[in-house]
């Protein structure tokens, strides 16, 4: 992300230098993204007449591949939890209590086995009730994007593709709400060997939410099931840790089309679009409060290891996006 503000900034740079900016710019940076954007709907709020403008310009994506210029027009929302699951008071003695005592790592583990059904969707109460589905025309513009399952598989190096089986894989991460575990705490976890059975478990859970569901009732959704499926051997607590909204903007407004024409000059082919799986909070916000939609692009390719040890930048792509840049601000209309 640090390397696409550059970008951005190189080509503000470049045209200074050789002329004049053809566009009034302003340059709005935070730094709580990764951790949620906290602070940032306070902000927009109190500052959204200095935050009029005619669209953002966010270079917070990335690129199918090198040779497929990409606008995403969609983002997912968030909706995060932290479940725990409460039984002995302390952890017991494996062989003095395993059999008479519910073990609360188990229990967890069978109530997050069974927010899931054998076709992959999920289980809680009116999960999908509000889910707006996708026309045929965005379905057919999906389908022609280069992510096929072998993609997917050389990306991920996983043996096999999991998923509802209604839906491609691309589908799947854009278009389709989730429920993942992305963590699991419970008892003894260090070398060697420790019989303890343990006093509590817990569970990090966030669901990539889609127009048009609403975090507060999938956080509703998620204690219901909770309900009706935990075992009366344990106790139990969820925490509600952290929300996003969803974002979709038309691809035919002004800031897509001068975004697409830029990208066009530079890679020589019209860009591809999609909608991302991840969240990010600007572009929610700056819609919610300052009535601002934004154009989402980036030249970060999937093989850049975002979010993983050695992330980098494809310097080669990551020019021709300064270039992009400097083209999209002279085709503003």
């Amino acid at each position: 992300m640090k390397g696409q503000v550059i970008a951005s900034l190189k080509a503000v740079e470049s045209i200074i230098q050789t002329g004049a900016l053809p566009v009034n710019v302003k340059w709005f940076i935070e730094g709580e993204e990764e951790i949620g954007s906290a602070h940032l709907g306070e902000f927009i709020k109190k500052n959204a007449k200095l935050l009029e403008a005619d669209f953002c310009v966010n270079p917070d994506a990335g690129m199918i591949n090198a040779d497929s210029p990409t606008i995403t027009y969609g983002l997912r929302g968030l909706a995060y939890f932290e479940v725990r699951v409460f039984g002995p008071d302390r952890d017991l003695h494996s062989g003095l209590f395993g059999g008479t005592v519910h073990n609360p790592a188990q229990a967890l583990a069978e109530l997050i086995a069974g927010m899931h059904d054998k076709k992959g969707r999920i289980t809680l109460p009116g999960f999908y009730d509000k889910v707006r589905k996708a026309g045929k025309a965005e379905r057919a513009d999906i389908a022609r994007l280069p992510t096929t399952p072998k993609h997917f598989l050389k990306q991920t190096g996983v043996p096999a593709l999991w998923g509802e089986p209604d839906y491609s894989p691309e589908e799947r991460v854009s278009i389709r709400p989730t429920l993942e575990v992305n963590g699991l705490l419970s008892g003894f976890t260090g070398e060697g060997s420790k019989t303890v059975l343990p006093a509590w478990a817990m569970a990090k859970i966030s669901c990539r939410l889609v127009p048009d569901q609403d975090p507060d009732k999938i956080y509703k959704s998620l204690i219901q099931y909770m309900k009706k499926n935990a075992p009366k051997t344990i106790k139990w607590d969820v925490k509600n840790l952290h929300s996003a909204g969803t974002a979709i903007t038309e691809r035919d407004s002004v800031g897509v089309r001068a975004m697409a024409k830029g990208l066009e000059q530079v890679w020589g082919k019209r860009p591809l679009f999609k909608r991302e799986g991840g969240s990010i909070g600007v572009v929610v916000e700056l819609q919610k409060y300052a009535g601002v939609d934004s154009v989402l692009t980036g030249f970060g390719l999937p093989e850049d290891n975002a979010h993983s040890p050695n992330e980098k930048l494809h310097l080669p792509t990551w020019k021709k996006g300064i270039d992009a840049f400097i083209n999209m601000f002279f085709s503003v209309e």
